[in-house]
């Protein structure tokens, strides 16, 4: 009977402790509501008292009351002719203040107002034409409009008894000059790279694709810093529904700021948890052009001069640009060398742990014997031995990456020689186990993106304890796993192994080899349309046979 009564009791304890929770998540759902809508007015409120005002004195008060405490901030008062109050409001740093004082103020303030203009509207437009030798002009009407374009580096210009300012196109601030990306360095190719100027970037890009059909759209991203963001593709070859999910992505962003695409990166990824990226980053017009042929969307941001391209696949981050820069045969050994050596890359160190763990009887008797004897005084079993080695290896190779450029290449080389030798000399490691770092470490580096690259760093190591644990089946089920896993993963969604899962025999061509480029007839198959795929005119083959279309027919013409 007690316990009954105990068990009635516990019953309704967890009732009332349920109905205190369903009362409490209900009260904060009211809350948030609530929130919601004060918000809503406000925001409305706010735009109703945005506008600009035909007082001027009354719209430099609400500027100055926003900046604040912010001594970069200018304003400038001056009168057009003599008669007419104006001020000039710009950021110091990030406007061109001689073009400022020889295009704005000199010739405003020399404006004649003595002729008969009754309409200041018409005065205005007078101003704009006739006066003003500034190129890009552009009317803004609220506060909120002022603000950005003050924070972008552009003049607005206010006037009395002017219900709008005129922001004007005079940013200029220090930036880098064109160079060759450090990342992405080619042998034949350009040898010009994206700088931390988005003006700048498209411009490059404009440079390669001439088109009209070539579109950018342009958003803020960030409370604060209200980072600009370009969307380029091209119209006609781009699917309008990858364009419209990159905008829905990008637009769901609300964060504080976005100082690197990487940010981006990580909040429109399909799969955040993935090692592997789902992302291209690239600092090349060249690539970014050749994407966007291909169909896809390049993604730019301004101060950084990285670009994000989606969707990819695993395969175009194991191509570099200079594949389709060297003939067809030596790209196609390229490639092969690259997809042997990541499997080095990948597999090496668990393959030796493997076989002196557990498999001993698959190496030749003399090697067995060499290596024995190598490891005689080593006290680690290979598994500890390989993780320490390897471990010190990442440490090196990322203590170069990190010191000076002088100094970085110096202390790798000569880190690793040091270490190495002296573990061999003081038996901590075995001299074959050097030589497998080494190789590992040197496939490592013949994957073309960094981003790639770091993903196998990071499966080597449960690679190796995989190995050192179940031996060659560890591998195997290691192996599974990885592969399951990318073909379970999607870019936009596009299957991350496409085109060999699902197989596409027609892009096969540019996956396994590099084939001529007269065959690359059609596009990359991304999003479902076949519409629009033809890449190039028949007949590109090159041929002996000059002439018209009777003597090339069948043979190709000339290129």
């Amino acid at each position: 009977m007690e316990k009954i009564k105990v068990e009635n009791a516990c019953l309704l304890e967890r009732r009332g402790i349920g109905c205190f929770f369903f009362k409490e998540r209900k009260k904060r759902k009211q809350i948030i509501k609530k929130q919601e809508q004060d918000q809503k007015q406000q925001n409305q409120n706010q735009q109703q008292q945005d506008f600009l005002s035909t007082d001027l004195n009354k719209n430099l008060q609400k500027l100055q009351n926003i900046y604040q405490n912010c001594m970069d901030v200018v304003f400038r008062p001056f009168q057009i002719g003599g008669k007419t109050k104006a001020a000039l409001v710009y950021i110091d740093g990030l406007a061109d203040i001689v073009e400022i004082d020889a295009g704005v103020l000199t010739p405003l303030m020399k404006e004649n107002n003595a002729k008969e203009n009754t309409d200041q509207f018409i005065h205005v437009n007078h101003i704009l034409e006739q006066k003003l030798t500034v190129s890009k002009v552009k009317r803004v009407q609220t506060i909120t409009e002022c603000i950005e374009q003050i924070s972008g580096g552009n003049p607005v210009l206010l006037i009395d008894q002017q219900s709008e300012g005129f922001a004007l196109g005079l940013a200029n601030w220090e930036k880098r000059s064109i160079e060759e990306p450090v990342g992405e360095s080619v042998i034949r190719g350009p040898r010009e790279g994206f700088t931390e100027s988005l003006g700048t970037n498209l411009a490059l890009l404009r440079r390669k694709i001439r088109s009209p059909q070539l579109k950018t759209k342009s958003m803020k991203i960030g409370k604060y810093t209200q980072t600009e963001v370009v969307i380029s593709y091209i119209e006609g070859i781009a699917e309008q529904d990858l364009i419209q999910e990159v905008e829905a992505r990008l637009r769901r962003i609300k964060v504080d700021g976005i100082l690197e695409t990487s940010y981006i990166e990580e909040l429109i990824e399909d799969n955040p948890y993935s090692p592997f990226p789902q992302v291209l980053d690239t600092e090349r017009p060249d690539v970014v052009a050749a994407n966007l042929l291909e169909g896809r969307v390049a993604i730019f941001q301004d101060g950084t001069p990285f670009v994000l391209i989606v969707p990819v696949s695993f395969y175009s981050l194991l191509q570099s640009n200079e594949d389709y820069y060297q003939r067809s045969l030596i790209s196609t050994a390229t490639r092969w060398l690259r997809y042997i050596f990541l499997l080095i890359s990948l597999l090496l160190p668990s393959l030796y742990v493997a076989l002196l763990t557990f498999h001993q009887e698959m190496l030749p008797t003399s090697l067995l014997i060499t290596i024995a004897a190598s490891r005689e005084l080593v006290p680690f079993p290979a598994l500890v031995e390989a993780v320490l080695m390897e471990l010190a290896f990442e440490a090196i190779r990322e203590a170069g990456v990190r010191l000076p450029k002088q100094a970085g290449a110096a202390v790798s080389i000569v880190g690793a020689l040091v270490i190495g030798q002296a573990a061999v000399q003081a038996g901590l490691v075995s001299a074959p186990l050097i030589m497998v770092v080494a190789l590992t470490g040197i496939a490592s580096f013949i994957v073309p993106r960094y981003t790639a690259g770091m993903a196998l760093r990071m499966l080597r190591f449960p690679m190796i304890f995989l190995a050192g644990t179940v031996g060659l089946l560890g591998i195997m089920l290691g192996l599974l796993m990885i592969v399951t896993h990318m073909a379970t993963l999607r870019s936009f969604g596009v299957p991350y192994l496409s085109p060999m899962a699902p197989i596409q025999g027609g892009e096969i061509k540019d996956v396994l080899l590099r084939a001529h480029l007269w065959k690359f007839n059609t596009r990359p198959h991304l999003t479902g349309a076949d519409n629009n795929i033809e890449r190039q005119g028949p007949n590109q083959r090159p041929s002996p046979d000059y002439g018209d279309d009777k003597t090339s027919k069948g043979k190709g013409g000339p290129l």
